[in-house]
Order: C-alpha cells, then structure tokens, then sequence
C-alpha cells in the first residue's frame, strides 16, 4: 500500500469536505458555501477545521467579508476538483455499465443463424450501445458449449445434445433448421422439371464430414428413402471450398436453408427444387444457470430475442436478471 494511500485512511478524508473546497473557492464565504451544500454554516466551519488540523496548514484566510485561498488551498482546490469529477466520470461510468452501454460480451453460434440472426442482432446493438464490445465465434455445438462451459462464452445460439450437462444449461428455443440441396447457378436440375431425389443422387456430392449433426441427419434419410450413400462424393465442411467447388463442377451439397439462402442471394449457388425430407434438431439460446449475465450480456440476448422475433417469427418471455 502506498504512503499516498497511508496518509488517505489516516486523514478520513471526506466526500463533502471536498465539495465544500470547491464550493468555498465558488463563494468566497462559508455561509455561502454551507447553503450551497445544504448544511449549516456550523457544520461547514467544523468540516474546513478538521481537514486543515490533518493537513496542518491554513488552506483559507479569513478575510472581514469573505474568505480566499491561501497557496495550500489552491492546491487542495486543484486537486479536489480532480477527485470530484473522477468519482462523476466512476458514477457515470457504472450507470453506463449497468445499462449495458458498454462491456465485452462473448457470443457463439451455429452456421445458420451465425448468418440470418447475429448480423441484425449485432447491428441493433452496435447502433444503440456503440461502446460495447462483442466478439463473434462461429463453430458447431459442441465446440461452442464446451467454451461456454470454461467461461469463455457468455451466450450461444446452438443446439443441445443428449451428452450435455441439461441441468447446468439454461435454454430457450428458437427454430428448427430445414435443409435442402444447393447446386451452382445453371445446373442441369435447375431447368429439370419436377427432379427427383433419385435425379439429385446422379450427380456427385459435396456432403459434411461424419460426426457433424448434419451428416448423421443425412445419412438417415438416405436409409429411410432406401438409397445408395453416393459413392462419387467430396467431405467437408468448409463453405468457400464448397462454393468454389460446385461452381467448377455439377457436384451438388446439402445445408441448413438459412445458409443456402444467404449464398443463393449473393449468386454462388442456388436452391435445387427438390424436397428433401429431413431436418436439423431445433436450436436455442443457451446461457449457464450459475452464472449472472453482465449487464451487456442481458442487452445482447434482448437484442437476440428481438431479431429472432422477426427472422423467426418466435416470441419470448421479457428477459431479466439469469
């Protein structure tokens, strides 16, 4: 601990003795400056009188109309001004933190709603709260759960499995996840008319690596259809080598709709006319049960419950304090 600090406790320096330095060097008269604080005139010689016996030095003179600051008071003016409006800029500081205005706020997704949710959610926030940081992480579930598990994630908008600690998780759900096949621009199907799913397996596949919930959800289907698993096929899960791929050749892939819109829109592929029977489990908010969001963390899953209203169609109850 310093000497500074030492000589801080030993003096109880108060608040208000303070104010009334600044508001003696204001008026020039102590009753004056005593009503000024809304204390008595009494109350104010006292304060000024214990501070200059721990500082031992006159910081006034006391003048026959008035009072003026003698060279240690000018310093201790200076000085007290400083300190008052620290504590305003720290007042102002925590009313701003507790309203969310700024902070840092760690938010995880999924794919599909890394693209249709988070950028209207982080565009709302960053409009009404620009000092409040975000940072964007983008992976699938359990990647994403496990980091929200070891604190590094304060929300994620993904999906809970049957291995996943339920009681620990708080969970709101969102919307479940279509999927269907994407082809690039010009493919042969596009101008087919009514293409089967039997047509869609000609054709080579770009499909996600094993272990993905979207390749367990694919394989599945192709069991219930009774079809062959295509033999002429590409693994991964990379999107622009996916992109980049189908328009070099007519391989087709299979994603969330969300994400094949988002491309469809920007002309790197587009949405085969064939149902395909099969769905992604819903996703959701997820938060930890023992831990209390930050005030910016409870702004960005309003921000979150707002868009998903309009991009979901789904409502939620008012969001407070976890």
């Amino acid at each position: 601990m310093t000497n500074y600090t030492h000589w801080f406790l030993r003096a109880r320096l108060k608040t208000r003795q303070l104010l009334l330095l600044v508001a003696l060097s204001e008026e020039g008269n102590i009753h004056r400056a005593a009503q000024v604080l809304n204390m008595t005139q009494p109350a104010a010689s006292k304060l000024l009188k214990d501070l200059e016996d721990v500082l031992g030095v006159s910081l006034f003179e006391r003048l026959p109309r008035g009072m003026r600051p003698t060279w240690y008071g000018d310093t201790m003016i200076r000085h007290a001004r400083a300190a008052l409006a620290s504590l305003n800029q720290a007042h102002e500081e925590l009313q701003a933190a507790k309203n969310g205005q700024f902070g840092q706020v760690n938010l995880g997704s999924i794919t599909a709603p890394g693209l249709a949710l988070l950028p209207p959610t982080v565009a709302a926030v960053k409009q009404a709260h620009p000092n409040l940081h975000i940072t964007i992480q983008i992976e699938p579930s359990n990647v994403l759960i496990e980091r929200l598990n070891r604190g590094t994630l304060d929300i994620l908008v993904g999906r809970l499995s049957p291995e996943h600690d339920k009681a620990a998780l708080r969970y709101e759900e969102v919307s479940d996840e279509p999927i269907c096949a994407v082809a690039r621009p010009g493919h042969p199907l596009l101008t087919a008319i009514k293409p089967s799913l039997e047509d869609v397996f000609q054709y080579g596949w770009i499909v996600p690596p094993n272990g993905s919930m979207l390749r367990h959800r694919f394989d599945l289907m192709i069991q219930e259809l009774g079809l062959q698993q295509p033999s002429n096929s590409v693994e991964t899960s990379a999107m622009l080598f996916i992109s980049k791929m189908m328009q070099q050749s007519d391989m087709v892939s299979v994603m969330a709709v969300d994400v094949a819109r988002y491309y469809s829109n920007h002309g790197l592929m587009s949405i085969l006319p064939v149902a395909l029977p099969c769905e992604l489990e819903p996703f959701g908010f997820i938060t930890r049960r023992d831990r209390l969001l930050s005030p910016a963390g409870e702004v960005v899953l309003r921000a979150l419950k707002a868009s998903a209203m309009t991009v979901y169609g789904r409502e939620f109850a008012a969001t407070g304090p976890a």
